[in-house]
């Protein structure tokens, strides 16, 4: 009985608590394919998508990484101090909900995977799509190796301790 109601709690995340219920037509999605392409050109003109960019933040001998996540970081604490304070809707009216996150220690083990990969590959998922958009073909490689490790977390997953 423990083990089903442990399971049934470690699930609950599965599915996103703001998930709609909203139907809308094919071409709503267009406003993604375009959102996507803005940040892709973002990502290109910042020069984000740079190998040698990712490189120099992992030797520690540039700032310009830091600069972005840490700007993005400090964008992301006040929208989501606005939402909580002003109780801002989706552009639908529908509610959004944060729910308080438990630290386990395996976040630190799936952050350090998750820095070696980008520090050895150059790239991190966000920018896996720009660098192929902007030719780098061999990015397609860990696009591939993201999707198989994202399947193998998937398929083992009730299986590892959470």
């Amino acid at each position: 009985m423990i083990k089903e109601k442990e399971h049934d709690i470690r699930h609950q995340d599965a599915v996103c608590v703001n998930e709609s219920t909203l139907t809308h037509k094919w071409y709503h999605n267009l406003k993604y394919l375009a959102a996507g392409i803005i940040f892709g050109i973002i990502f290109v003109k910042a020069e984000v998508i740079s190998w040698f960019r990712i490189q120099e933040m992992f030797r520690l001998q540039s700032f310009h990484m830091y600069g972005i996540i840490g700007s993005a970081v400090l964008v992301g604490m006040i929208s989501v101090g606005l939402i909580k304070k002003f109780k801002i809707k989706t552009i639908y009216g529908e509610p959004i909900t944060l729910t308080p996150k438990k630290f386990n220690k395996g976040q630190i083990y799936g952050g350090l995977i998750f820095g070696f990969g980008w520090a050895i590959t150059g790239a991190c998922p966000g920018p896996l799509f720009a660098q192929i958009g902007t030719g780098a073909f061999a990015v397609s490689v860990t696009l591939l190796s993201a999707v198989a490790g994202t399947w193998v977390y998937g398929y083992f997953r009730d299986k590892l301790p959470h």
